[in-house]
């Protein structure tokens, strides 16, 4: 019998909805839908109503394109008020012929998990990342191994309640209910990484529109996570303070133009723009190519300081993987190799099935990974239960939810 999950991406850019079925072992996707975003800023809601309704209309689309009407749903999460932290929990281990149980292992994470919290936030991901049996660390699977002392060390994601509580309104307000928050780069990473990648040491940053998350592997676990509020967002924001133009104008020229390496850019090559007031002007690619540069530099700078913080600065011999809408901008690999000195790569979602076509892109990557999430051995099987039957429409819906009643 298949599952079928449902992974809904609220970015700041783009909201995508795919529905995925898992069939011998493999996921396949059946269901798409994307909708550009509305109300939110930086990854996080700033705009209920308008946020539900870029919802609607991207999980119609799904709807319709899968055949199924959902329920429940995988939810991305980021915003600068993301943190992590680790943390160790160690407990006695039962006596018995089998060894380590999955109780033990469940006591010790119940120990880790131990933490002072404020009473603000919360805990979205508890992720194991050793064990230690004794004096034997570096244990990976414990199960049925003997001991008397068992310890875990994991990495603890926190949020912010009220900025989860905001995304699970604009889902509520469709009909789904937010079944489980995923961080954008842990579900990006299990698309887009390779195993032997996360084994040897590898940081991931996943550059979306509003923000840059990065999370940094080693030994087959992530150890480090970090949300930057810095992305795509701020580089067309450049753009459109320079040339005195509407934000869609300077969003199409960093598409169009943009590039992270002036010295390859010919000084005499001039392009057309329409500022603010009607008057086109002429710019130089190169001096576009300066202001993106500038700002990708920072982007990058920005993950150095956490590699250094983590302790893996120099550990890192898969070097760093780029991911996301903005990873695409021409160049960028060259800044990241230069300022971080380690290979650079641009990724996309690995090992597509079913819609595969219009999920290639590195834009896609936290989308895709949502499902990917769920068949990973950091996750236990997450069911969507839908129902195959008629859907209704939920723009339609939304609308008459959030608008007065006219009782004229």
């Amino acid at each position: 019998m298949e599952e079928i999950i449902f992974g809904l991406d609220i970015g700041t850019t783009k909201i995508c909805a795919l529905v995925g079925a898992v069939r011998e072992g493999q996921l396949q996707i059946i269901g798409l839908g994307i909708e550009p975003s509305r109300g939110m800023r930086k990854g996080m809601v700033i705009d209920v109503p308008q946020a539900s309704l870029a919802v609607a209309a991207a999980v119609e689309k799904a709807e319709q394109t899968s055949g199924y009407a959902l329920s429940q749903a995988l939810v991305s999460m980021a915003g600068e008020h993301i943190s992590c932290t680790n943390s160790r929990g160690a407990v006695a281990i039962n006596r018995n012929a089998a060894g380590v149980s999955a109780e033990d292992i469940d006591r010790a994470l119940d120990a880790a998990q131990a933490i002072p919290i404020p009473s603000n936030r919360e805990i979205v991901h508890m992720i194991p990342r050793s064990y230690t049996i004794d004096e034997q660390d570096g244990v990976r699977s414990p199960v049925g191994m003997h001991g008397y002392r068992l310890e875990v060390e994991t990495h603890i994601i926190t949020a912010a309640s009220p900025a989860l509580l905001n995304l699970s309104k604009c889902a509520n307000n469709v009909g789904i209910k937010a079944e489980e928050f995923v961080l954008n780069v842990i579900a990006s990473a299990e698309a887009v990484l390779e195993p032997n990648e996360k084994e040897m040491g590898v940081i991931l940053a996943d550059i979306g529109g509003g923000t840059t998350d990065i999370a940094l592997y080693t030994n087959g676990k992530v150890w480090h996570t970090k949300v930057i509020p810095v992305g795509g967002y701020h580089i067309t924001n450049d753009i459109a303070i320079g040339l005195r133009a509407p934000y869609d104008v300077a969003e199409q020229v960093k598409i169009q133009y943009g590039d992270c390496r002036p010295s390859q850019i010919d000084p005499d090559y001039v392009f057309t723009v329409e500022p603010f007031g009607g008057e086109k002007i002429q710019v130089g690619r190169q001096d576009l190519a300066h202001v993106v540069e500038a700002r990708a530099e920072e982007i990058f700078q920005i993950i150095l300081q956490e590699i250094e913080r983590s302790g893996y600065s120099g550990l890192l011999p898969a070097g760093i993987v780029l991911t996301g809408g903005s990873a695409q901008l021409r160049g960028i690999t060259d800044v990241a190799e230069r300022v971080l000195n380690v290979p650079a790569r641009v990724a996309g979602p690995r090992n597509l099935l079913g819609l595969v076509d219009a999920l290639n892109s590195p834009a896609y990557a936290t989308s895709v990974g949502l499902l990917g999430w769920v068949m990973s051995e950091d996750h236990h099987m997450f069911r969507a239960r839908p129902s195959r039957r008629r859907w209704g429409n939920k723009v339609t819906g939304i609308l008459r939810a959030l608008l007065p009643e006219d009782n004229s």
